[in-house]
């Protein structure tokens, strides 16, 4: 029986580790000597900081998917979107100091031979503006298609093909070097956000506590929305959306919100994750990238929030150590997950970890079996 508390067992849990890692990994990073057996190096650092932000992209699509009945196969496009306006804000504090020496255009526009800043790029020199755009960018796109497709009444495997169209659509315009945004290298060689370097300790330290906050965050804003009435018609919604359509609630419109709501969530993820990493391509739009998410929520758990993000940390620390270990194994290994999840865990890890600990629960004290006996 699901909880109707606002903090559940659940999210309690998840919330109280992810405090422990938030503070536990930085300290073990900056507090303890590297000979030490329980130093976190850098790498290790940034490289869980960016498992956080794939988590907090598998909570957005939960959201929408888990408890909207909403398969989205787009989602990869709003997390892009967000990294490319977070890039084009690094690329803009490059100025000068680039290979080039130009101090307004980036190196890739003056390589392909541009003369001014494209208009789109304005404004991205300021921060307040880039997060801006990290919301509105992939919020937007999100709204319009929703608005078409909610509103045309587009359901089921017909609405996942036209995300997954979108999405495709997105790689090969930005694949393009007339767009703007670097083609095929992408946006990279980044130097420093808010004046602070990104290759210093300290600011590495920074961006996997935002990540951390923000995962957090998205887990509250999603419990949140989920616990209200309007939660509990998404779920109407997901069940049986033409009976709940009868009872005179305007279906696309929560439709519309939520799915919103999911991208700019995705949006930030993307944000978080590029000066981590140090580069945004489009490689990140790829349709395939779109379906590993899938794979991440339902091998956590759907319609649970804590699972997806779970589902997320499982498969790309397996993902990490499989593809250095055995790197032709990985899609087979990744297949093989999802085969077998959809078969014996229905309800995803985060299922079967809850059943175990009602199992143990349940088990009956030896001193009292034998008074019984």
């Amino acid at each position: 029986m699901a909880s109707t508390s606002f903090i559940d067992r659940r999210l309690g849990v998840f919330l109280a580790l992810l405090a422990v890692v938030t503070v536990g990994v930085p300290l073990a990073n900056t507090a303890l000597s590297p000979e030490s057996g329980l130093h976190v190096p850098t790498y290790m650092l940034s490289l869980i900081g960016k498992y956080l932000c794939y988590a907090l992209l598998a909570v957005a699509l939960d959201l929408v998917w888990g408890y909207c009945g909403i398969l989205s196969l787009g989602h990869g496009a709003f997390f892009a979107l967000g990294g490319y306006a977070m890039g084009m804000h690094l690329m803009r504090q490059i100025g000068s100091r680039g290979a080039y020496g130009n101090p307004v255009l980036p190196d890739f526009m003056v390589f392909l031979g541009y003369e001014k800043l494209p208009w789109f790029w304005h404004g991205f020199d300021m921060f307040w503006f880039a997060c801006l755009m990290v919301l509105l960018a992939p919020g937007l796109l999100a709204f319009v298609f929703g608005w078409f497709a909610f509103r045309s009444r587009v359901t089921g495997v017909y609405l996942s093909i036209i995300t997954q169209a979108m999405t495709y659509a997105l790689l090969l315009a930005f694949f393009r070097n007339e767009m703007g945004f670097g083609g095929n290298n992408g946006l990279t060689d980044f130097k420093d956000v808010l004046g602070f370097s990104l290759s210093s300790d300290g600011t590495r330290v920074t961006l996997f506590v935002l990540s951390a906050l923000a995962l957090g965050g998205g887990l509250l804003v999603g419990r949140w929305i989920t616990m209200t009435k309007f939660g509990k018609v998404l779920v109407g919604v997901r069940d049986a959306e033409s009976r709940t359509r009868f009872l005179g609630y305007r279906v696309e419109q929560f439709k519309l919100f939520v799915f919103t709501v999911s991208a700019m969530m995705a949006g930030v993820a993307g944000a978080l994750y590029v000066p981590q990493v140090g580069i945004i391509n489009p490689g990140e739009f790829s349709p395939a990238n779109s379906i590993e998410i899938v794979i991440w929520v339902a091998l956590g758990g759907r319609g649970t929030l804590v699972g997806a993000a779970l589902g997320a940390l499982i498969v790309v620390a397996a993902k990490s150590w499989l593809t250095s270990a055995f790197p032709d194994a990985w899609l087979y290994a990744l297949g093989l997950m999802f085969i077998l999840v959809t078969i014996f865990l229905p309800q995803g890890v985060l299922g079967l970890i809850e059943k175990l600990g009602r199992g143990r629960r349940e088990q009956p004290e030896p001193e009292a079996v034998e008074a019984e006996a």
